[in-house]
């Protein structure tokens, strides 16, 4: 999979932008604040329709405009498919499929399959559950985008249902949202566990390669004991759980089961990696989910698209060599970085330099 062009309206810094791109490794060069990382979170946007650094649309629209457009070629398995996006701060997006409109974005979800790695991605090890339920349920879409549904869909009955326990509504109000939060939650927790199951030996694997002399390994961390990755099985357990807890979520007015309570648990030897690990043990960890999940899609007959955003000039030489190898896995990868020596020689055949809102070659 690659994108073979790119092309950006109103998007960030960039009022009009368009790219012709080629395979292999595409280097994007220029000070910090340039906007190198604006053609990075316009791919991220594309594959996961939300950006990995603001929570709201507007701060993607240029100022002064209504909207940002993202528009990709994309060439997958001999063919090649184009992707529009219409970014709105207050109204729903709008996307079209080889110049089709389609009833919802979410039809283009899988269109473009990425991997990405950021300076960000310290909080994958450092930071608080939200950011490692974020990596899981991104890498699940990218998996299977049918799966953006079931996590949106939970993500509205939880908000839903904690209103109704603030405001103390009766138990008949309550009971189709408790429905619906074990009926979503059962099957997101049988999805991430299935997923850490099958991403685990990966990551293992990937950070011995680093030389780290520490086991790795990552499991999951339920706020309800005994779930599996069997939907039914799980369906029990929360409907018990939930009567167990009802009580103090009617006096705390907060849902306390289901998936948005859970987490990623990354281990370093006999210890959590959260806490324990060094600077170095924590970018280590961080590569090797990234890594991981690569590996872990392309044993699945995926080609996601490389995004390295920034994140050379934070890593040693072996942790670099580490993230050189990977890109000659992959077809194409976008590089960002602000200091051209930074970068080993084999990832400079394409360089874009970039200033405020203008990239040259």
């Amino acid at each position: 999979m690659r994108v073979t062009r790119l092309a950006l309206t109103n998007f960030r810094s960039y009022k009009s932008l368009e790219l012709e791109l080629p395979a292999g490794p595409i280097t994007f060069i220029g000070n910090n604040g340039s906007g190198k990382t604006n053609i990075a979170e316009s791919l991220i946007y594309l594959a996961y329709l939300s950006s990995h650094r603001v929570s709201q649309n507007q701060p993607l629209i240029s100022l002064g405009a209504d909207q940002a457009i993202i528009r990709a070629e994309i060439e997958s398995e001999g063919r090649t498919l184009q992707v529009d996006l219409e970014i709105n701060a207050s109204k729903t997006n709008r996307a079209r499929l080889n110049q089709n409109p389609v009833k919802s974005q979410r039809e283009i979800l899988g269109a473009l399959q990425i991997i990405y790695f950021s300076p960000e991605d310290l909080d994958l090890v450092r930071g608080e559950p939200t950011h490692r339920r974020d990596f899981l349920d991104k890498l699940l879409i990218t998996q299977s985008p049918r799966l953006a549904g079931v996590i949106s869909d939970y993500e509205r009955v939880v908000k839903q249902r904690n209103t109704l326990l603030k405001t103390r509504a009766p138990e008949n109000a309550l009971v189709p949202w408790t429905e619906q939060l074990i009926t979503y939650g059962a099957q997101l927790s049988a999805e991430r566990i299935k997923l850490v199951d099958d991403l685990n030996p990966y990551v293992a694997a990937n950070y011995a390669n680093l030389n780290e002399v520490k086991p790795a390994s990552i499991s999951y961390k339920s706020s309800t004991e005994n779930l599996s990755a069997d939907v039914e099985h799980n369906t029990e357990i929360l409907t018990a759980r939930q009567l167990e807890v009802a009580r103090q979520e009617q006096e705390r007015g907060v849902s306390l089961i289901g998936p948005h309570r859970d987490d990623l648990h990354l281990q370093l030897g006999d210890f959590p990696a959260k806490g324990y690990a060094s600077h170095g043990e924590s970018w280590s960890m961080a590569i090797s989910l990234r890594i991981g999940s690569y590996n872990l899609l392309k044993s699945e007959g995926a080609e996601p698209v490389l995004i390295l955003d920034d994140i050379f000039a934070e890593l040693d030489t072996a942790r670099r060599q580490q993230l050189t190898s990977v890109t000659k896995m992959a077809e194409q990868t976008f590089i960002t970085a602000a200091v051209e020596s930074d970068l080993p020689e084999e990832l400079l055949s394409t360089k874009f330099y970039v200033s405020p809102g203008v990239v040259t070659q």
